[in-house]
């Protein structure tokens, strides 16, 4: 059995992949509810901002008018979006701030908005605010904010090599990497924590990838299956953290 590495952060975070995916639908109150009352210790999902500056959660950014035609979110005001959209303030306002939020930066103005709201309706939440893009470039106007930034990215994109990019990362103030599960192993994930990065892994659906992950020492994992990745937490890590 392989012994388990040590991960950077004290308790590797749990984020329910667009609330609880695979338990309600997905980017959804009752689904990021659900996600918390499996035990998820952190919640994940995509911000656009609205015409009239709203960050919303939601993953394709568009909304399905008649005859099947489409409007992307930011052409659209907060009160012309479907019911089932909730805002970023309603998902501070319904679940608190007692978890790790995850959120995929999908326009050029979300990552300010995003800050703006969250000192406004729940300034404890911040401190666990992780702020995604492909581009970590992009986040550099952030830095300074409260909020933590990472790069989402493939191990196939890191032309320079991981260890140049573990550098530049920790140069540039951007305190973590994403990337799916197949690029990581325990080198990768040690190499990174000698640059003081934390290390995020998505697309964690089965218990032997999840286990595999938290052995390697990774920092935080995204699954739809919360019960299971809940399980294999417990099983490796033993019981969560909460958080009043």
């Amino acid at each position: 059995m392989q012994q388990r590495l040590p991960s950077l952060l004290e308790h590797p975070i749990a984020f329910g992949h667009r609330g609880a995916r695979a338990h309600a639908p997905e980017n959804t109150l009752a689904g990021f509810e659900l996600a918390l009352k499996l035990g998820a210790t952190g919640l994940e999902s995509d911000v656009w901002v609205t015409a009239d500056g709203i960050p919303v959660l939601d993953h394709d950014g568009v909304v399905r008018k008649s005859l099947g035609r489409t409007r992307p979110i930011g052409e659209l005001r907060r009160a012309a979006l479907p019911d089932h959209i909730p805002s970023l303030a309603e998902l501070i306002d319904r679940c608190g701030t007692g978890y790790h939020l995850s959120l995929d930066l999908k326009d050029a103005v979300s990552g300010r908005a995003v800050v703006d709201v969250v000192r406004e309706a729940g300034p404890a939440l911040l401190e666990k605010l992780w702020l995604c893009v492909p581009q970590w470039t992009t986040l550099l106007p952030l830095r300074g904010s409260g909020a933590k930034l990472v790069d989402s990215t493939r191990l196939s994109h890191l032309k320079e090599g991981p260890e140049r990019r573990a550098a530049t990362l920790r140069e540039n103030g951007i305190d973590a990497i994403n990337m799916h599960h197949t690029d990581w192993n325990g080198g990768l994930v040690a190499l990174f924590h000698r640059f003081e990065r934390v290390t995020f892994g998505w697309d964690m659906q089965e218990p032997y990838v999840l286990q595999a992950a938290f052995r390697m020492g990774i920092d935080g994992v995204y699954s739809d299956w919360v019960d299971r990745m809940m399980d294999v937490y417990q099983l490796e890590l033993g019981q969560p953290p909460t958080w009043q």
